[in-house]
């Protein structure tokens, strides 16, 4: 089965991406887990603030990619 993921080269920039989106939605004060797993699970931007631009980074991506780089992620480091 095919992979969401179009271009390898957007796995280094996803995983650079939910970094600095991690930062500023901590930065903000929220719990980025969870805002962040809010966002993939609905689909609603809102979960994501536009501290930082943090907004505009994630919806660069979709998010279909950013699920698979996140198991990936999972899958190397278990």
């Amino acid at each position: 089965r095919q992979m969401c993921i179009r271009d390898r080269s957007n796995t280094a920039r996803i995983r650079k991406t939910l970094k600095e989106v991690y930062d500023a939605l901590e930065e903000r004060g929220y719990n980025p887990v969870n805002q962040i797993v809010g966002y993939l699970t609905s689909g609603d931007l809102g979960y994501i603030s536009n501290h930082k631009n943090a907004r505009n980074k994630m919806k660069e991506f979709d998010r279909c990619e950013v699920v698979e780089v996140l198991l990936k992620e999972f899958q190397r480091n278990s």
